[in-house]
C-alpha cells in the first residue's frame, strides 16, 4: 500500500471508530459533563493549542481535572495543588480524554498517533524528536502503551519516532488493544514523585532553530 492510500486507510478508520465511539459514549460524556460540572465548576470543558501535524496548532479538548484555584497575586496555584481527588479520577480511567473524540472527527488528530504536547516545547525539541508530528497527534499512542507517564521524555519520543517509522494499520490495532488493557490496569499515569508529568526542559542534543 503506498503512502496516500496508507493515509486515506488511517483517516478512514479513524472516523468510523471515533464516531461510533461518540455515540457509545454518549451517556457517558453527559454523566462526567455533569460531575464535572458540580465537582470543578465551569468551564466544564478544557481547551488549549497544542501542535497537531507539522506542528500547526490546533484547539485540543478534554473534561477539565483541575481547579482554578490561585494565589493572593493571581497565579495558578501548582498542579499538585490544583488535581483534586476527582480529577486525578478522571485521569486514571482516562474519561478526561473522551472530548478528544471530537478532535479525531476534525481531522486534527488520530485514534493512534504521538499524544499532541505543549507548544512551548516545539523550540526545544532535537532535529530528531521534532520528527514525532509528521503524523497526526493521537489520543493513544505507541509510547501511552509502552509506560506512558512512568518514563522519561527521551524514552516517549524514542517510542514516538518509532511509531512515526512503523505506522500501519495492523500495529494501530495493536496499540488499541494494549491501551484497553492499559485502562484496566490504571497504571503509569503519573510520573514518579508526580501527581502529572514533570515540564520537558529539552534534551542535551542539538535542537531545532
Amino acid at each position: 500500500m503506498n503512502a496516500s492510500l496508507a493515509r486515506a486507510a488511517k483517516r478512514t478508520v479513524d472516523v468510523l471508530m471515533a464516531g461510533i465511539l461518540l455515540i457509545l459514549a454518549s451517556p457517558i460524556l453527559a454523566a462526567v459533563a455533569i460531575a464535572v460540572r458540580v465537582r470543578l465548576g465551569t468551564p466544564v470543558v478544557f481547551r488549549q493549542k497544542r501542535p497537531g501535524r507539522d506542528g500547526k496548532p490546533f484547539d485540543m479538548i478534554k473534561f477539565r481535572s483541575m481547579t482554578d484555584a490561585r494565589t493572593a497575586d493571581g497565579r495558578l496555584l501548582p498542579d499538585a495543588d490544583r488535581l483534586t481527588a476527582f480529577g486525578q479520577w478522571l485521569r486514571r480511567t482516562s474519561l478526561d480524554e473522551l472530548p478528544e473524540l471530537w478532535c479525531v472527527l476534525r481531522g486534527d488528530m488520530s485514534m493512534v498517533g504521538p499524544r499532541p504536547l505543549l507548544m512551548e516545547y516545539l523550540p526545544l525539541y532535537s532535529a530528531e524528536q521534532a520528527r514525532r508530528h509528521a503524523l497526526r497527534p493521537g489520543i493513544t499512542g505507541w509510547a501511552q502503551v509502552n509506560g506512558r507517564n512512568a518514563i522519561s521524555w527521551e524514552q516517549k519520543f524514542e517510542l514516538d519516532i518509532w511509531y512515526v517509522e512503523h505506522q500501519s494499520l495492523q500495529l494501530d490495532l495493536r496499540i488499541l488493544l494494549m491501551t484497553l488493557g492499559a485502562l484496566l490496569r490504571r497504571s503509569d499515569v503519573s510520573a514518579p514523585g508526580s501527581v502529572t508529568m514533570p515540564k520537558f526542559t529539552g534534551s542535551h542534543r542539538e535542537t531545532v532553530s
